[in-house]
């Protein structure tokens, strides 16, 4: 690499036309977009850091700064493609931390970025009309979230993240509103846009869920969780300064204009006819930002309004105005303080307000002095001092002083200072300035306006034209090195000039091109010019005639260099090199690499050579010059490079662009230390100042003298009659306090008298209620006493009936533990055999799954054999073809073109069979997702079988406790035996007839599987010879139709034989009726041929498409079987818990009928008891009576047992048909939860 090395030490611009121009970074710390990077800019020390930008890029377009101030977002377009960068500003210098590439997105460049609120995500958002939002993660370079923005228009559009929230994100452009909430890898919008679409211009969070917006219209809206909450209008703001001009002269109005004027709305000093174009024009919100105690925001140009929350209807109210100044070195100051500013920032103490202007300027406000301030209106200064606002076109340096003169489109000259980094001398004047050069002295400079040629004196605090010469836009003028020449260009056409007499000495006449560049040697000897006609001029100054001259007319010459001893001329132009001139020749090309160079700086050392680019970058290369890429590169300007110029010592190099920057490098030589200069220079300090300014200045000193010693004088009286007043005052403060200090004395007195006669009273009242209290508490203790007594044996007796609780308990649950592991055992081995069977059938599927895939892999090979060998068929015959017959190119090349068109009809096919493969494993996909989801189902199956066993277990519970009293019970049943032995001999039988009734079901269901296996098996091949039989008959028809066409060909061929047969004694129209017969039907014999290979084909297409189209059909039938299979298992397991739900009402119904048994054979115990207590106490008709009653109570008793049991057999008569329905509807769905059921109410029916 090169050993030449620069340093960027200054940087005087500001880049317009981006999003987030400027913040803080910290309190004296700004951060704005500069060339083609950003600058760091401290606002005490005045201490520079550039940021350079991505390589190849144009410029910043936006800019974001992260909330904790770490980290730097860029959005800069590369390739015409965005590219988003985010720098780590703690590090020095700044390093590259992430660059997120969005080439997926159509626009070519995101106008607004915005940081979240935990500085992890970044927003970024293209302009309409293809706008999209993005939301990245950017230290992982992941994209999150996108969504496309439909707008009506384009414009200024701005993205910011809620403070609080890192997933509500505002947008706002021309025609929307939007919020987005970013949940689940998408932005979802919140609000609804209500009412008709404004162009929002900008927007800013006041809190976490409210926004205010600005319009195009002067509308200010303030949404509260995306609706409307307060709207408020702005209206034109025009500067004080002009409301005072405007009052003084509407004096000298008329009274007509005055009654206009008082009529209508708007202020008087609108209606002036100078202000006519203010009044037509509407206030529009072009910046917003919120603060601590409301927000700022710009409604007209020049102002700044701050607005405060209030507590009244109006939300927010105007506080305070602040305007920019008027610069007074300007052409018309007036127009210097009605820029539009595009952007607002605080400081983080909210100390300090930057904004930025349209025309590249920054000013500054502090706000410390908005609360000191009495007035409405206040006033912004520069941030440092006004810069350039257009491409700068002229730069220069001197000998004496450490300054440098540019001058710009802009129509300003400016005197910069790179020691101190400061601007010395500005003026604006009203024609472009297009070059300037500055005496060697540093004290005059000469600029080249569009009229005339300018000689301009520099004097203390302004310029002063000293002389004018008429020499019209006049874009290169030169001091000579002694200061006593000066060279202008007019035309075509150098002028010599003298400077000290001013006379034209000498015309340097040649270029028939525009001159473009001139130069001095250091003797002021030669003098070397360029032009666009690709000409290099030497002149000798003494004869004003051409030493020397090389010429390319195919380079646009843009810029020369002289070498210290004049020997050597670089020049670059528009052929992308750098060409080493030297004796009317180029000795040496030096290629720029796909890149104009557009300037060339030599040092006065001659070891070092400074060139600048079209694309504003900076390269910096050692004397020889290197035919490689042996240079360094700096990324600075984001517009070509105009002049660039070497200090004299070679310590600064010094660059200005097209995009109104300017750079000041401090150059190092290998080992990083600064070069240094032979001779030490010393500057001058002296300055110019006119006559007339020195005597303004004593006369203003005396005068301020006078006035301090008149105002000493005043003081000094108004500070003796202050103490007078003062002392006055004292005194009668002394005499109140003493009076109020002798009636506060008394106060206390009567008070404390009355405090101590109330402590009495409380001591008393005190004594009283402690001797209550004893004596309720006496009461209370007794009284607990007494209960504990009565509590504590409640308790034990209550413990005993526990223990005996807890024992009979753990006998239940110790039997129904038993019964629940036994009948959970059977339903995990019967689901466990179904959940193989099922898996056996998953296997079998993916076997045929890969079969039939390896069996597509080879067919599909063949295919691609076989074209292979059909192509080389092809080539070999029309190569041999091609050899024999030259004069038949134009038909081979025909064919050769039909066929690619059927190579690529073949990979076409190819790609759809592909897609179609694609298409099968998307569907095995979706059906492996569906055994997932009937996995799942088998699950929660499982659940559902565990709980329902919970509740059989309860409800055996219940029965077990009926056992219990049915047994103590059975003392009471010797009467009820003999029938209930007959029931049960009638309940045998209908149990056989179940078992017969159950094994025919078994028969019937297998038989019908068999037949539906059958039936599909027919189907399916039924299927086949339809398709076989379609198949068929296409080719009989095929062949038929190839029959037709042979059979017409022949006769049509017959007939033509007999024709030419008739021509045979002539032999001229025989020869040809021959040929005409070969090329007729030779000529289509080859086609025919060629046909019959294009049938061939196509019917080996059709087959492999029949074949496909099977296997897919068979493919879809099986799916639909696997659906239906499972359907059937679904509506079985629900028809299962159908029959579930019966069982347990009917469970409750037998429970409910056990409880009226014992109820009523309760009531007999009793009755019994009762009548043998009468038998043995009453007489002997008595005991004659009483047992015919018993008889008759018994026989009641048997008719309702045997109506009981009469319904129960009824029920299960029930049961057993509708069981039986079920069975013949649905035969295949037969389970062993139903068998487990009947089981178990027969065994109920026997208890």
């Amino acid at each position: 690499m090169s050993a030449v090395t620069a340093q960027p030490v200054a940087v005087f611009g500001c880049r317009p036309r981006v999003a987030g121009g400027v913040c803080f970074l910290e309190d004296q710390v700004v951060l704005h977009a500069a060339g083609a990077g950003c600058l760091q800019l401290h606002l005490e020390q005045k201490w520079h850091k550039f940021i350079p930008g991505t390589e190849k890029s144009r410029g910043v377009q936006a800019l974001a700064v992260s909330p904790n101030r770490r980290y730097l977002a860029v959005s800069e377009t590369v390739a015409e493609q965005p590219v988003l960068t985010v720098y780590e500003l703690s590090s020095v210098p700044a390093r590259r931390r992430r660059t997120l590439a969005a080439a997926e997105l159509p626009a070519r460049e995101a106008v607004a970025l915005a940081f979240s609120p935990d500085c992890r995500y970044l927003a970024a958002a293209t302009a309409p009309p293809e706008g999209h939002l993005t939301c990245w993660l950017w230290e992982k370079q992941r994209l999150m979230a996108a969504v496309r923005l439909e707008a009506p228009g384009g414009g200024v559009c701005q993205v910011s993240f809620s403070p609080q929230d890192n997933a509500q994100v505002c947008i706002t452009g021309n025609g929307f509103f939007k919020l987005f909430k970013y949940s689940e890898g998408t932005l979802k919008q919140m609000n609804l846009q209500k009412g008709e679409p404004q162009n929002y211009l900008c927007h800013a969070w006041l809190s976490e869920e409210e926004v205010i917006c600005g319009t195009d219209t002067g509308k200010l809206m303030l949404f509260e969780t995306g609706e409307l909450h307060w709207e408020t209008s702005v209206e034109y703001k025009k500067p004080p300064r002009e409301l005072e001009e405007d009052a003084t002269t509407e004096e000298y109005e008329s009274l007509y204009v005055f009654s206009a004027c008082s009529s209508s709305d708007v202020p008087c000093g609108l209606a002036s006819e100078d202000n006519g174009s203010q009044q037509d024009s509407m206030p529009q919100i072009s910046a917003v930002v919120a603060y601590s105690k409301g927000f700022a925001c710009s409604s007209s140009p020049g102002v700044v309004l701050l607005f405060e929350k209030t507590k009244e209807k109006e939300v927010y109210k105007e506080s305070q105005e602040i305007w920019l100044p008027q610069d007074l070195f300007r052409s018309e100051p007036k127009t210097s303080g009605r820029q539009d500013i595009i952007c607002i920032c605080f400081s983080p103490s909210e100390e300090t307000m930057v904004v930025n202007t349209n025309k590249n300027q920054l000013y500054m406000f502090t706000m410390l002095s908005t609360s000191l301030m009495k007035e409405k209106a206040a006033y912004f200064s520069y941030l440092n001092f006004p810069l350039h606002s257009a491409s700068i076109t002229g730069l220069d340096i001197c000998m004496w002083k450490p300054i440098l003169a540019t001058c710009s489109l802009d129509r300003s000259v400016r005197i910069w200072s790179y020691e101190t980094n400061t601007l010395e001398l500005y003026k604006e004047y009203r024609e472009e300035a297009y070059t300037v050069s500055l005496h060697p002295t540093g004290l005059f400079c000469l600029v080249g306006f569009s009229d005339k040629l300018r000689f301009i004196s520099l004097l203390y605090e302004d310029m002063h034209v000293f002389k004018e010469f008429a020499v019209r836009n006049c874009r290169e003028c030169s001091f000579s090195n002694g200061g006593h020449l000066f060279a202008a260009v007019n035309g075509n056409v150098i002028q010599i000039y003298s400077s000290i007499t001013f006379e034209n000495i000498n015309n340097l006449k040649g270029h028939s091109g525009k001159i473009h560049a001139v130069k001095w040697s250091t003797d002021d000897a030669k003098f070397v010019s360029c032009d666009t006609h690709g000409a290099v001029y030497e002149w000798n100054l003494l004869t004003g005639k051409r030493e020397s001259e090389c010429v390319l007319k195919s380079c646009i010459y843009s810029s020369i260099a002289l070498s210290s001893d004049a020997k050597i001329i670089f020049a670059v132009g528009s052929d992308q090199t750098l060409k080493e001139i030297s004796e009317s020749s180029i000795q040496h090309e030096v290629p720029a690499f796909d890149v104009v160079y557009t300037a060339v700086a030599v040092s006065y050392s001659g070891h070092m050579v400074f060139v600048g680019t079209s694309l504003g970058t900076i390269r910096a290369m050692k004397y020889p010059l290197p035919l490689t890429r042996d240079f360094n590169e700096y990324r600075a300007h984001a517009g070509a490079v105009t002049k660039m110029s070497i200090t004299n010592n070679d310590l600064f190099l010094l660059t200005a662009s097209e995009d109104g920057s300017i750079f000041i490098w401090k150059v190092y030589d290998k080992g990083g230390g600064i070069l240094k200069w032979v001779k030490e220079v010393e500057y001058a300090e002296e300055v110019l100042i006119m006559r007339s300014d020195i005597e303004e200045k004593s006369q203003a000193m005396l005068d301020l003298q006078i006035r301090v010693k008149e105002l000493q004088t005043e003081n000094a009286y108004q500070l003796r009659l202050k103490d007078m007043y003062c002392n006055e005052k004292i005194k009668e403060l002394e005499e109140n306090f003493t009076q109020e200090i002798s009636s506060l004395k008394t106060k206390h007195q009567i008070l404390q008298a009355e405090k101590e006669k109330q402590e009495l009273q409380h001591q008393f009242q005190l004594s009283e209620l402690m001797n209550k209290q004893a004596r309720e508490v006496q009461q209370l203790e007794s009284d607990s006493n007494q209960k504990l007594l009565m509590e504590n044996e409640k308790y034990q007796e209550l413990q005993v009936k526990s223990q005996r609780m807890q024992e009979e308990y753990e006998k239940q649950l110790h039997n129904l533990e038993e019964s629940k592991n036994k009948a959970v055992k059977e339903l995990t081995e019967y689901y466990e055999e179904k959940l193989n069977e099922k898996s056996v059938l998953l296997e079998e599927a993916e076997e045929d799954m890969k079969q039939q895939l390896q069996a597509h892999e080879e067919i599909k090979k063949q295919i691609e054999e076989d074209e292979d060998q059909e192509i080389l068929e092809i080539k070999i015959k029309y190569e041999r073809q091609l050899l024999e017959e030259r004069e038949s190119n134009l038909q081979l090349k025909g064919e050769i073109g039909v066929m690619n068109k059927r190579l690529n009809s073949l990979q076409k096919e190819l790609k759809e069979r592909n897609r179609d493969t694609e298409e099968m494993r998307l569907e095995q996909q979706k059906l492996q997702g569906i055994i997932r989801s009937l996995e799942k189902d088998i699950l929660a199956l499982k659940t559902e079988v565990q709980e329902r066993a919970d509740t059989i277990q309860d409800k055996e519970k219940h029965i077990y406790d009926l056992k219990k009293k049915n047994q103590e019970l059975e003392k009471f049943k010797f009467v009820l035996d003999y029938r209930i032995e007959e029931f049960k001999k009638q309940i045998e039988s209908r149990e056989n007839d179940i078992k017969t009734m159950k094994e025919q079901i078994h028969e019937m269901e297998g038989e019908l599987a068999r037949f539906h296996n059958e039936s599909t098996q027919l189907k399916l091949n039924i299927i086949q010879l339809q398709q076989k039989l379609k198949a068929t008959d296409r080719e009989m028809h095929r062949e038929r139709q190839k029959k037709q066409n042979m059979e017409t060909l022949i006769k049509r061929f017959k007939t033509d034989l007999h024709n030419c047969v008739g021509f045979i004694q002539d032999s001229r129209k025989m020869k040809d009726g021959i040929r005409e017969l070969y090329t007729k039907y030779v000529q289509r014999s080859d086609s025919v041929e060629t046909e019959a290979a294009e049938t061939d084909l196509q019917q080996e297409y059709m087959r492999q498409r029949e074949y496909l189209e099977r296997n897919l059909a068979a493919f879809k039938k099986k799916v639909v079987k696997d659906q239906e299979m499972h359907q059937a298992a679904y509506m079985r397991i629900v028809q299962e818990n159908v029959s579930l739900i019966k069982e347990i009402n009917d469970l409750r119904q037998e429970l409910t009928v056990a409880h009226t048994q014992v109820h009523d054979l309760q009531s007999t115990l009793r009755l019994t008891k009762k009548k043998q207590a009468i038998q043995d106490t009453a007489s002997s008709t008595e005991l004659l009576s009483s047992p015919a009653v018993l008889r008759l109570n018994a026989e009641k008793e048997n008719e309702k047992i045997i109506e009981m049991q009469q319904l129960e057999i009824q029920y299960l008569r029930d049961q057993i048909q509708e069981k039986g329905q079920v069975l013949a509807v649905q035969p295949l769905l037969v389970g062993n939860l139903p068998k487990l059921n009947l089981e178990r109410s027969h065994k109920t029916q026997q208890q």
